[in-house]
């Protein structure tokens, strides 16, 4: 495996990220990132001139020639009241979460 990413910007990446990692997880982490783009490396050694460039995932077509993707379809949704009732804490329009970042 090779060193790409260093100790120093893994602690910038956690600092940006707003993490705060124990020196096991920071090895961890440098550990994972490098095998990350250490397989990202393998992937640009392929050939892939014969593949046709996509902008978008539904140009994909599925295996009996279709498009992958379903078509849109309006289906009904479920009721309000009905879901609000079984929440734990709602304005009956919303749920109300605890606020989980503080900054």
């Amino acid at each position: 495996m090779t060193q790409n990413v260093k100790a120093a910007d893994v602690e910038r990446v956690a600092e940006l990220a707003h993490l705060k990692l124990t020196p096991d997880e920071a090895g961890s982490m440098l550990h994972d990132l490098n095998a990350m783009l250490d397989y990202v490396a393998q992937l640009n050694e392929l050939d892939t001139s014969s593949v046709a460039p996509l902008s978008q995932m539904s140009e994909l077509e599925g295996a009996s020639g279709r498009p992958a993707l379903r078509e849109d379809a309006v289906k009904p949704s479920l009721d309000r009241a009905e879901v609000m009732s079984q929440a734990p804490e709602t304005d009956r329009a919303f749920f109300k979460v605890p606020k989980v970042i503080e900054r």
